[in-house]
């Protein structure tokens, strides 16, 4: 059965989170993370969507409950709080 992380949450400038989510990628390999889909929103592209698929379901609620991801996302520019939803296929 595989897992997936779906993430939701608005950013202050896509342009300036992307550089920073792009930078924080070994963290999220690490968390067993595989980025599959990354959207932003046709009218606003603030707006952030992501899908990951989990090896590690363990570890990926972890990585997603961490204080180190909170302080790094907030570096980013992030506005509010993360809507996260674990899934199965």
């Amino acid at each position: 059965m595989a897992s997936f992380l779906l993430l939701r949450y608005r950013v202050r400038d896509f342009a300036a989170w992307k550089r920073g989510y792009d930078a924080h990628l070994p963290k999220r390999v690490e968390a067993g993370l595989t980025e599959t889909h990354l959207f932003h929103g046709a009218t606003d592209a603030n707006e952030v969507v992501l899908l990951f698929e989990v090896a590690d379901l363990g570890r990926a609620k972890a990585f997603v409950e961490s204080a180190e991801l909170r302080e790094a996302t907030q570096k980013v520019g992030l506005l509010d709080k993360p809507e996260s939803h674990f899934l199965t296929r």
